[in-house]
């Protein structure tokens, strides 16, 4: 098994509204993250995955639960505590020119965190660029560019770069292969795990593309306004998946390969007001299998198999 690096549990992210209502972005997560695993993040925009994302880097401050690495609680880091904790957990980002410094150089964009923690010399920082970029199988020459002289893959390559010239222990993907052609994403994809390989970092991969992330993540947590609420092996999603939304998500998937005669599913109903969940199970609207029990009682995250959680009242 492998040797876990972070465990957060009940952690709770609100928002308050002008109203004087509170918006829940993350409800009571609780979430592993292991040496050497992808846990993949999967559900609609407005979900909390991102916020979810930005609470365990520390980028927001949560409202209730823990996270811990190695045992040490980081959200009560402080300081210079708390800086040289960012080391172990970096983010690659959905769009990597917006998140770099058009200005910059790639040499400077790859050095620069490196430089901020003493960690390398100036007269090191070419070489050191030149192993980054060869890492992520592209030339030498690129560190001599600005960001808007490359593609968009070739960005994201060294978005990734970036992040793991810290040598991290967690990698953070917030979409990070959503504003890619498709052949661009295979190839990122095939780099992250080649390099997740070569370093066992653990892998928090936030998707919109469930056909995407069951494709590579070891483990899959789908997400519901705030809550998750199936958690199961990747290998498992396709034919195994028990929670209505997960099995929607899924009936919706398109391929070129599909039956032309079998139609494409659709979620039924309207995704209600985050500001205004309503009692119970937060997809009893848009469920076909909604009882009175789903109505009045939310549902907790049981066990329903090895590995596999979901959070409905149904009887599998």
């Amino acid at each position: 098994m492998s040797e876990r690096i972070l465990q957060a549990r009940g952690l709770t992210k609100q928002f308050p509204a002008p109203d004087g209502r509170v918006l829940t972005a993350c409800n009571g997560i609780d979430l592993d993250i292991c040496a050497g695993q992808t846990v993949g993040i999967v559900g609609e925009s407005g979900c909390g995955k991102s916020t979810l994302a930005r609470v365990l880097t520390r980028m927001e401050t949560s409202d209730a639960g823990t996270v811990t690495m190695h045992g040490q609680d980081i959200l009560s880091l402080k300081g210079e505590t708390l800086r040289q904790s960012r080391k172990r957990m970096q983010m690659v980002f959905q769009d990597p020119l917006a998140s770099f410094n058009p200005k910059m150089r790639v040499l400077d964009i790859l050095t620069e965190p490196m430089m901020n923690f003493g960690l390398l010399q100036k007269k090191e920082r070419r070489a050191k660029a030149a192993e980054l970029l060869c890492m992520v199988e592209l030339p030498e020459t690129f560190m001599d560019r600005y960001p808007h002289n490359m593609s968009g893959g070739q960005r994201q390559r060294i978005g990734i770069a970036r992040a793991l010239s810290l040598e991290p222990e967690i990698l953070i993907c917030d979409e990070a292969t959503s504003a890619l052609d498709v052949s661009t994403q295979a190839a990122i994809i095939k780099l992250l795990v080649r390099l997740q390989k070569e370093k066992q970092i653990g892998i928090l991969f936030i998707c919109h593309d469930i056909a995407l992330i069951q494709a590579f993540a070891h483990q899959i947590a789908v997400m519901y306004l705030g809550h998750i609420v199936e958690l199961l092996p990747g290998e498992a999603v396709a034919g195994g998946a028990l929670h209505p939304y997960t099995q929607a998500l899924l009936g919706a998937l398109f391929s070129i390969h599909m039956d032309p005669g079998r139609p494409v599913a659709c979620i039924r109903g309207e995704i209600p007001s985050p500001l205004d969940l309503p009692e119970g199970c937060p997809f009893q609207n848009r469920c076909p299998y909604c009882a009175e029990r789903c109505r009045a009682e939310k549902p907790r995250l049981t066990e329903r198999g090895q590995g596999h959680f979901a959070a409905c009242h149904r009887s599998f």
